[in-house]
């Protein structure tokens, strides 16, 4: 977006030894710029922020900061222990002039109690209190880190909803593709040290990136050839002229040392998990199963039954007992009442959401369980450093501790372990946290293809949309039920819910109330139990929202186009700063009215056609 820049880094280079984290690395960032930072783990992406933010100084380039522009940074592992609560933690980032009453209403969105000391919270809870006291200030420009690890689906999408509102720009850094897309309006791709930047949303970063890879990649065949013939003509050219010969020869040593300096993608990870026996058919059979903790009752009358081939995902917000479920269907922990069946030769592998490691255990170590330097994978024995590259880790990283590594390198390196045991039933808890979009896409793949059965909790949608046969959710009091397909698909159905089922709402146990935010789902059941049952037919109200919003939604977009048309005029903004700014509210307030009408038009079009199927049936 054009326009004086709040914060500039240019050509920035950063060497801690060997071969440079940075060599050519911008970024700009003008009033209303909402941009995706996206690139491999290692490749850099946190150390820019740093740098953006003043934490880090870069061993070549210029950083212009506007004087009177205030940054807010969120790292990924904030440091709380000198505050005795976390209202105090949360107020501490605030300016002489900004306002107490942003902290009252972060707290209450985010369910935090802001007496609690920092050092009891959840890691849920510490990542939304660092989010709160980053943006309570509403600052110019706003640095975010992973903004999304350890939150749960209703957070995320609020915090969606919080950024677009906000007068701030920002620099987003996200495994999360959904949030991404929803946020951003360009991306900037730092690889090898060098950003490219689109200004697009990160909806169209993955087909961009790839085509200019193919292009990079052409580029570097030609300069193969061209070397080629420069050596053919010094070798049996004519030389009857050595000067001209000279020049020949140092164009062919500049093309020499330019393929020699030549940094080629990074490899790309290689997941394949170690097959087991089949299990029997049915793997897990749940009956009545309830479970609580003092009062608060998290699963009642829970049952299921899963069979070989399912890929179940556990959706929920934290702390309504997603990974107490899976710990009961998994023969973990024991139901209160009811009964849990395991099939026959099951034999799982699991990815603990705590992925709590010795530090000082080395790489092979952890991988071999200190049995030696070989793995065994499907039968075949492997040397631990040929399966340490599988997972883009170097040979000289074998004897490296793992206190050394970056969270997507210890991401990466549970990976490797859990794909090394043979099983036939997958535990995943939060699988996706740190990992880079190229490993994800891999993953990805992996549990679609799996032989066996996958159980997993993820926040991640996209992620859910694209594995998952089921999607598990709750509904409040600790009742849980089973959706066909994914999230999207699991957000479709429950719009059928306040048709298909009266719920009761009177128990008096309930399960951890985490505020307006985190009781989305729980509304479900109370707005099914005191609204009463409508007809099956659409309303006069719905039925005119149906047959307007279509124009309604096309108008929108003929005003997006034409104000993003003003916007990228070069002149606007030094003719005119305040009709820059009006026109940018206008473009961002017209972009959440259309994604608004979009998803009630949609929700509209389903209810219409559930309508119809059970009128005809």
């Amino acid at each position: 977006m054009a326009g004086p820049p709040l914060l500039r880094l240019d050509k920035i280079a950063l060497t801690f030894g060997g071969t440079p984290l940075l060599q050519a690395a911008d970024l700009s960032l003008s009033p209303g710029d909402h941009v995706a930072l996206v690139g491999r783990n290692g490749s850099g992406k946190s150390t820019m922020l740093k740098i953006a933010a003043g934490l880090i100084e870069p061993t070549e380039g210029t950083i212009f900061r506007q004087p009177n522009a205030t940054i807010g940074y969120l790292d990924q592992k904030p440091e709380m222990s000198n505050f005795p609560t976390v209202r105090a933690y949360i107020m501490a980032g605030l300016g002489p002039l900004d306002a107490d009453y942003r902290v009252d209403y972060l707290l209450e969105h985010f369910g935090l109690d802001g007496g609690q000391p920092p050092e009891n919270l959840s890691g849920g809870e510490a990542r939304r209190s660092a989010i709160a006291r980053v943006i309570a200030p509403q600052p110019d420009v706003l640095l975010l880190d992973e903004p999304t690890n350890h939150l749960d689906l209703t957070t995320i999408e609020w915090l969606e909803k919080e950024l677009m509102l906000l007068r701030s720009s920002f620099v987003v850094i996200s495994h999360d593709r959904r949030f991404l897309e929803r946020i951003s309006q360009s991306t900037v791709w730092l690889d090898r040290g060098v950003t490219k930047r689109l200004e697009r949303s990160f909806a169209y970063f993955e087909e961009w990136r790839d085509k200019t890879l193919e292009e990079e990649e052409q580029e570097f065949h030609k300069l193969g050839r061209q070397i080629e013939r420069e050596e053919h003509w010094l070798r049996y050219g004519v030389t009857a002229r050595r000067k001209r010969n000279m020049r020949r020869l140092g164009r062919l040593q500049e093309l020499r040392k330019t393929r020699d300096h030549y940094r080629g993608p990074q490899g790309t990870v290689v997941l394949d998990s170690a097959q087991s026996q089949d299990s029997a058919k049915l793997v897990i059979e749940a009956k009545g199963v309830t479970k609580s903790f003092g009062d608060k009752t998290l699963i009642k009358d829970f049952s299921i039954r899963v069979q070989r081939g399912d890929r179940l995902g556990l959706i929920g917000p934290n702390g309504i007992g997603k990974t107490t479920l899976l710990k009961i269907l998994t023969g973990e922990l024991a139901p209160d009442c009811g009964a849990v069946r395991l099939g026959h030769k099951i034999e799982k592998a699991t990815l603990d959401q705590s992925r709590s490691l010795n530090p000082d255990e080395t790489l092979a170590h952890y991988l071999t369980d200190g049995r030696g330097e070989s793995v065994v994978i499907n039968g075949e024995v492997r040397h631990v450093v040929s399966y340490m590259k599988d997972f883009l880790f170097q040979p000289e990283q074998t004897r490296t501790p793992i206190k050394e590594l970056s969270g997507g390198e210890r991401a990466r390196l549970m990976l490797a372990r859990v794909l090394s045991r043979p099983a036939n039933l997958l535990i995943l808890d939060e699988p996706t946290n740190d990992l880079d979009m190229e490993t994800l896409d891999l993953l990805q793949e992996l549990v679609a293809n799996f032989d066996g059965t996958v159980i997993l909790v993820s926040h991640d949608r996209d992620f859910l949309d694209r594995t998952v046969t089921s999607t598990i959710a709750p509904e409040g009091n600790g009742k849980w039920l089973e959706y066909a397909g994914g999230y999207s698909d699991m957000l479709s159905q429950r719009q059928d819910q306040l048709f298909d089922f009266k719920k009761s709402n009177g128990g008096k146990n309930k399960a951890k109330d985490l505020g307006p935010l985190h009781r989305t789902l729980e509304n479900f059941a109370t707005t099914a139990n005191t609204v009463p049952i409508p007809k099956l037919k659409l309303s006069f109200k719905q039925k005119y929202a149906l047959e307007n919003l279509p124009q309604e939604i096309e108008a929108l977009n003929a005003t997006i186009q034409r104000l993003e048309a003003e916007l990228a005029k070069p002149d606007l903004y030094n003719k005119d700063a305040r009709l820059f700014q009006q026109y940018s509210r206008e473009l961002v307030a017209s972009q959440q009215n259309l994604a608004e009408k979009e998803e009630e038009w949609l929700s509209l079009e389903i209810l219409r056609e559930q309508i119809e199927a059970k009128t005809s049936s």
